[in-house]
């Protein structure tokens, strides 16, 4: 296995923290507050773009290392940016001004029903992404 393969790990592990550290902050003493906030939800997003990267980056090395990508890999590529990119934009949704139901701008953020399942559906979008991306290529001889 190559340092980058390692690298990859590491990298997937990290975001898998992040994700935690995001989703249950009372974990690591951090103060608790009622529901989910946008530090919350931006932890979670940026977590699960470095698992994204991570899974990535050990595929790459591990099967494909010196191989151009096929075209189910690019499309695969496309598709977890897809996924990522529906994810933030549904998760920052109250943010960015078209996600909260309450006319008050000073009002707290709210992750509703329909952003959870919407941040949740872009992570599945995403995994199967790299899935795609495992299953679709040409992996070098091993000999």
């Amino acid at each position: 296995m190559s340092k980058l393969s390692q690298v990859g790990i590491a990298t997937t592990i990290l975001g898998g923290v992040l994700i935690f550290i995001g989703a249950f902050p009372a974990t690591t003493g951090l103060d608790i507050t009622a529901g989910v906030g946008i530090l919350q939800v931006l932890l979670i997003l940026i977590g699960f773009c470095v698992m994204i990267f991570g899974a990535y980056l050990f595929v790459q090395m591990t099967w494909y290392r010196g191989r151009p990508h096929t075209l189910i890999q690019s499309i695969a590529l496309r598709l977890s940016m897809t996924g990522l990119l529906f994810s933030f934009a549904v998760g920052l949704a109250d943010l960015l001004g078209y996600g909260s139901h309450t006319p008050d701008v000073s009002a707290r953020t709210f992750l509703g029903l329909w952003q959870a399942a919407g941040l949740t559906g872009g992570f599945v979008v995403a995994s199967l992404g790299v899935i795609l991306f495992a299953l679709g290529g040409r992996p070098q001889d091993v000999r």
